[in-house]
């Protein structure tokens, strides 16, 4: 009759080989999308004749990202940093704003609209005022952003603090926790997915934020972003150049969305359910 424990290390090898392949497939099945889009894109281009200020093929695009990136590294750099410093003001400034409005049945009633009036009136349409009353063309591209990504942070922040067990907080008044206890030791560590939705959710605005304001300003020179490279390959035909800027927007709010979605799982994958893995 076999040993258990002579069974122990194939059945922890099995698991190890099978996270092996459920990773290298969770790796694997995009790329080969990815790499199949690219050469239906390029036999198209080839098959088709058509001309490179219509659609460029792959190697046009690529050709053109290496040889302007001289001028596109210094534009992705500025979208980048407007995009972040827009995004840790929205961070900061839609959880303080949260725990502000929850402190009081009376105090959300009365500011929460504003944050929505802000929310649904289109950025395109307030950016004249913005550029009109900011300082600088940068600082007016900067609240534009914020503005975006501050409302989805602040309402999934007040729904994480609002949707804390009702027992939990009966626990803590029974035991003479103060409010600020209760919101520290228990309100923002069961708001942390909440948050975390709202972190993913607002990387990805701001960064569409920081390209639309730029649209919207109609900046140009040295110091602007992809959005004005955009514009300016549009203008003079130069497609495969405006596709390497859409490249590099594309890989940076993929960046975005992999570094929040990182934050997120080591801030969860140890207690919360969204992140613990299955057994079955």
């Amino acid at each position: 009759m076999r040993d258990e424990s002579d069974a122990t290390p194939l059945l922890a090898a099995g698991a190890a080989a099978a996270r092996r392949m459920d990773l290298a497939l969770r790796i694997c099945t995009p790329l080969l999308v990815i790499v199949s889009l690219i050469l239906i894109w390029h036999a198209y281009v080839k098959l088709s004749g058509v001309p490179p200020y219509i659609l460029p093929g792959p190697a046009a695009v690529a050709d053109a990202f290496v040889a302007d990136w001289g001028t596109l590294a210094p534009a992705l750099w500025v979208t980048t940093k407007i995009t972040f410093l827009s995004l840790m003001l929205a961070l900061v400034g839609g959880v303080g704003f949260a725990i502000f409005l929850v402190q009081s049945r009376w105090i959300e009633l009365a500011f929460y609209p504003l944050a929505v009036i802000l929310q649904v009136t289109p950025i395109v349409a307030i950016s004249p005022l913005i550029l009109i009353y900011a300082p600088s063309t940068q600082v007016a591209l900067l609240i534009c952003a914020f503005l975006v990504a501050f409302f989805p942070i602040l309402s999934n922040m007040v729904q994480g603090l609002k949707s804390v067990d009702h027992n939990l907080i009966n626990l803590f008044e029974l035991y003479g926790a103060s409010r600020w206890q209760t919101l520290f030791f228990l309100k923002l560590p069961a708001a942390q997915p909440y948050f975390m939705t709202g972190l993913r959710i607002g990387g990805g605005l701001a960064l569409i934020a920081a390209v639309v304001a730029e649209f919207a300003a109609g900046s140009a020179g040295a110091g602007s972003g992809l959005a004005f490279r955009l514009l300016e390959a549009q203008y003079r035909l130069n497609i495969p150049r405006l596709f390497a800027a859409l490249l590099m927007l594309s890989l940076l709010g993929v960046a975005i969305f992999a570094a929040t979605s990182f934050i997120s799982w080591l801030a969860l994958h140890r207690w919360h359910e969204s992140s613990l893995k299955r057994e079955n």
